[in-house]
């Protein structure tokens, strides 16, 4: 399925968020190499961490990671397309989904969000809100480069960070069903 997406400024941005922010039962959709799970894994405040991936070497890179921070006891992995094979309700979801536009031919999963960069956030916002408890929120990354306009999709918006980049902005910001 292609290699596995390394942490870059995306993940530290929204690193910082899931340090602060998380609690109760955490769902890392697209967890990668494993760094949001890990780290929410951490936090004496998060009960369990369900890491999802559609590559099946993500999980495997997730569960080494969550192996030697000795976090195994609190996490879960599942090989999934995004929802498809998770059950139940999360106090947060984390994503820091594929986001830019294909560019001249090259496809790759781990950044690749498909037409205008954001069928993939687009197609996880349609079925998010079902595996959220009451009260529960969403984290998610995103790009100006992304064909994308932010709020609506029935979630309240609010941006809790902006980081510029030399050729975009990436935003973290906290959903919350409307």
């Amino acid at each position: 399925m292609g290699s596995v997406y390394q942490p870059a400024e995306d993940s530290y941005l929204l690193q910082r968020h899931v340090a602060r922010l998380v609690v109760g039962r955490v769902l890392d959709m697209g967890t990668g190499s494993g760094i949001q799970a890990v780290t929410a894994a951490k936090k004496a405040e998060v009960s369990q961490v369900v890491a999802v991936d559609v590559n099946p070497e993500a999980i495997e890179a997730a569960l080494w990671r969550a192996s030697d921070a000795g976090v195994l006891v609190k996490m879960g992995f599942i090989v999934s397309d995004l929802f498809e094979n998770v059950d139940g309700a999360f106090d947060w979801i984390i994503f820091n989904p594929p986001y830019l536009q294909p560019e001249g031919g090259i496809v790759d999963p781990t950044w690749d969000g498909g037409t205008g960069g954001s069928d993939t956030i687009e197609r996880f916002l349609n079925y998010a809100k079902k595996h959220l408890t009451r009260g529960g929120s969403i984290l998610l990354i995103y790009s100006s480069e992304t064909e994308f306009t932010a709020g609506g999709y029935g979630y309240s918006w609010e941006v809790l960070e902006e980081t510029p980049l030399f050729f975009e902005r990436l935003y973290c910001a906290r959903l919350n069903p409307s």
